[in-house]
């Protein structure tokens, strides 16, 4: 027997269709398109970092940071300063620490694309020597010993500073690192020209060296690392992705509205993965 559907039926379907397809929004005009209830609403989230935490909002009319207080209801408490490096954390850290004191839940630190322009050597996590301790019975032994090398000259001895600032004042917070975003040329003045990172800085070294210190400091330091260098899909190298940065001929280091858009959605999904703090 042939069966024919129904015209008002197939209108049905076709509505119940078009109403549940995902559409991307524009990032401009919705305020609030994914918010819903969730461990971080409500939560005092830090973000401490450079130009592109900067409330100042640096080549964008909105930040990342406010586009994950629409879909997660967290409260953000901004410190990123224009220009700072990985050196400059503490100083952020320490001003939360003053104006906030123990009523913050989360730590998010998001730099160092900064320091590789500057040329900051990537040093080494420890400092090793051979040392005499306790084992067993006990018995003195000489074994090799490790120690935190706490030093402003390297990459590594900067985020050793940082980490045991936080870990110390912050010790049942969520910290979470962001590694540097992809970034192609920019020009922001005749005295202030920044290369692609196809060009190695005047250490020698690429972006990817700064992105991988920053990897391997989930396990030194006990970290949340969420890999924004890869996670976000950015790639401003691509003239197809000018679009999400602030100008195609001088800012693809800077994303606008629509590259910070992409940042937020991306840290939404990874955030929820994770708690909120651990005072619960």
């Amino acid at each position: 027997m042939n069966r024919t559907v129904p015209s008002f039926f197939l209108s049905f379907l076709m509505l119940v269709f078009s109403l549940f397809s995902c559409v991307v929004p524009d990032p401009e005009k919705v305020s609030s398109p994914y918010n819903h209830e969730n461990q971080w609403r409500g939560k005092r989230v830090a973000f401490l970092g450079d130009s592109i935490t900067d409330k100042r909002r640096v080549g964008t009319t909105k930040c990342y940071w406010e586009y994950l207080a629409e879909m997660l209801g967290l409260k953000p408490l901004v410190y990123g300063i224009n220009g700072r490096q990985m050196s400059d954390i503490p100083d952020q850290a320490k001003q939360l620490k003053k104006e906030q004191g123990d009523r913050t839940d989360a730590i998010i630190v998001f730099a160092g694309t900064n320091d590789y322009m500057a040329g900051i050597p990537i040093g080494e996590w420890y400092a090793e020597t051979e040392d005499e301790t306790l084992v067993g019975g006990p018995q003195k032994v000489m074994r090799k010993h490790r120690t935190f090398l706490m030093e402003d000259a390297t990459f590594k001895g900067r985020i050793n500073l940082v980490m045991d600032y936080l870990k110390t004042n912050f010790p049942n917070r969520q910290i979470i690192f962001l590694t540097p975003l992809h970034r192609a040329q920019a020009r922001f003045g005749d005295d202030n020209i920044q290369p692609e990172e196809t060009f190695a800085n005047n250490a020698g070294l690429y972006i990817d060296d700064y992105v991988q210190a920053i990897k391997e400091a989930a396990n030194v330091w006990a970290v949340t690392v969420i890999d924004l260098n890869s996670l976000s899909g950015l790639f401003p190298l691509n003239d197809s992705h000018t679009p999400f940065f602030a100008h195609p001929e001088t800012d693809r280091l800077h994303p606008n509205a629509k590259g910070h858009y992409r940042m937020a959605l991306t840290l939404k999904y990874q955030l929820l993965a994770l708690p909120a703090g651990f005072d619960e």
